[in-house]
């Protein structure tokens, strides 16, 4: 019931509402990772980019697209706890480890052997539209428990402009999406998020033409 649920706003609202209203580019279709396990890793300046992100994905596999959100945000209400976790999917994430709170990455863990694709934005928080901010070690610690996952680079352009922090209503505004080749662990924490953080940049460089979606 859920997962039709969630086909259905994508088809009645958030879809129009992307690639309509404010209009969608996207370029690299080729590196979207068709299946899981995969995770998707995205610069964050916006609320929209999750659903821009998840917008690329047919519909048939939308119930396996799994994006990973803040939990003190995404339960902030009862309301928004059940938008988020229940109609799109969100995996809440603690962004700061409790020694009593177990792991905060099994839920991960979980989405990943059961072959869902994650969207992660490992900056943490939303910054300044087409701004990046340092990678948080949460994504390496992912990639090392998951040698032989693919991490896709996404580069979203446009997000923090149609709907800026603070804002609620989107404004017209086209998105543009890069897609990079992926990556997979390199075996040192450091040198894996200098290599993603360096994809995803080579992404923000490299303009040109896209076909509008």
């Amino acid at each position: 019931m859920i997962d039709a649920l969630r086909v259905l706003a994508f088809v009645v609202i958030v879809r129009p509402l992307v690639c309509g209203v404010l209009g969608l580019n996207r370029q690299g279709r080729e590196w979207l990772p068709e299946r899981g396990p995969a995770v998707v890793v995205a610069n964050h300046n916006s609320h929209l980019d999750t659903l821009v992100v998840m917008c690329l994905f047919r519909l048939a596999r939308l119930c396996d697209v799994r994006p990973v959100g803040a939990r003190d945000y995404f339960t902030k209400s009862r309301w928004l706890e059940w938008l988020a976790t229940r109609l799109l999917g969100v995996i809440p994430l603690e962004r700061s480890c409790r020694p009593s709170g177990g792991d905060p990455l099994a839920a991960c863990d979980r989405a990943l052997a059961d072959g869902q694709v994650l969207i992660v934005f490992p900056e943490g928080t939303r910054g300044e539209p087409e701004k990046i901010a340092p990678f948080r070690p949460g994504v390496a610690h992912l990639a090392r428990r998951h040698p032989e996952v693919p991490f896709v680079p996404v580069w979203l352009e446009g997000c923090g402009k149609a709907m800026p922090r603070g804002s609620r209503i989107p404004i017209p505004f086209v998105c543009d999406v890069r897609i990079g080749e992926p990556t997979r662990w390199t075996g040192d924490r450091d040198a894996f998020i200098a290599e993603l953080e360096r994809r995803v940049l080579a992404l923000r460089r490299h303009r040109s033409l896209r076909p509008r979606l």
